[in-house]
């Protein structure tokens, strides 16, 4: 399946800077195996290197209709913790590797200068005319200390030892900020994406006195790292962050914000209260995406699109994981392609 349109990057930074666009713009965090398989059908490649699954990336978001690919950090560094059980959910208490000072100064760090960024060189001879690349690391400042700490324990560290508690923030924070330094050195990346879940359905999965202490700070070093390199950035963060906008537009200085649920707040609201401030990217609710009918996401993402003029990105509120109904992905994406 191959959608008739050419890439065109200009139009996801005239969207990010809220301006009027040629044509609705699509934004999606990533999509799923079968469906990039099925987008560029024979042309996928199960090499397990990072310019195999670059091209294959670059292809299908071509062949859907999006203006970028996708460049994963996690291709060249993740950071290490015990293994996990592969069920549908995992604690957020499994897999701690830090759990005081000696196991902090014992931990091995990976170094993202030592990584091989050629790849970001070598994907320029395939990338289409008028495309880019948005790259993300395997997940966040928050997401990283809690999966390497345990969230529990993170709770119980703040109280009982908040200097090492800002230690490893300190060393995650400065190991995502290398990747993005080294990433935008390559005129294939015209986007950074920052992916770091902060909340649950109810509140932030920390107060946000301690947001501010111990996880802003490396969000806007990496949001003014990529605007001295003349690149946009966007935040993906779930979970019910109403108490933190402020800070995510005025403070941090994001150009857009990815990631809605309507049992926390409806896009179609989003943008109503922050549309003006800030690029509103995706919020088709993943729920309503899986339930739904075809002809209902069509005529909601219709809607949306008619509401949000300039500033939006149209997209599901998350990302479309393989349990969405290839059809029901159609129906939203058809809505700006026939445009």
């Amino acid at each position: 399946m191959k959608v008739n349109r050419e890439p065109c990057f200009d139009n996801v930074l005239r969207m990010l800077r809220r301006e009027p666009t040629e044509r609705p713009v699509l934004f999606e965090f990533f999509l799923n195996r079968r469906l990039y398989q099925r987008l560029i059908g024979s042309r996928w490649s199960d090499e397990d290197t990072p310019i195999a699954k670059l091209r294959n990336l670059v292809a299908a978001f071509q062949a859907a209709g999006y203006d970028y690919g996708l460049f994963a950090g996690g291709w060249l560094f993740n950071f290490e913790v015990n293994a996990r059980a592969h069920l549908s959910t995992v604690s957020l208490n499994e897999g701690v590797v830090i759990t005081d000072r000696a196991s902090f100064d014992a931990y091995r760090w990976p170094d993202p200068a030592a990584c091989d960024y050629s790849v970001l060189k070598a994907i320029e001879a395939d990338l289409p005319a008028g495309m880019k690349l948005m790259v993300y690391t395997p997940n966040g400042v928050l997401e990283n200390v809690i999966a390497l700490v345990g969230y529990d324990n993170l709770c119980l560290l703040l109280a009982d030892d908040p200097g090492l508690v800002g230690d490893i923030f300190a060393r995650v924070g400065e190991t995502l900020l290398a990747f993005y330094r080294r990433a935008l050195d390559y005129r294939s990346v015209g986007l950074v994406m920052v992916n770091d879940d902060w909340g649950f359905k109810t509140q932030p999965m920390l107060a946000p006195a301690q947001m501010r202490e111990f996880v802003f700070p490396w969000h806007r070093r990496i949001v003014e790292t990529a605007h001295a390199a003349g690149r946009p950035a966007v935040l993906h963060a779930c979970g019910n962050l109403q108490t933190l906008m402020e800070d995510i537009i005025g403070d941090l200085g994001y150009d857009g914000k990815h990631s809605y649920e309507d049992a926390i707040c409806p896009v179609e609201e989003a943008y109503r209260r922050w549309g003006s401030r800030l690029a509103i990217l995706g919020g088709l609710d993943l729920d309503f995406m899986v339930r739904a009918d075809p002809a209902a996401i069509y005529q909601r993402a219709k809607r949306m699109l008619e509401q949000a003029p300039t500033g939006y990105g149209l997209g599901t509120g998350n990302s479309v994981p393989e349990y969405v109904p290839d059809e029901n992905y159609f129906a939203m994406t058809r809505a700006a392609l026939e445009v």
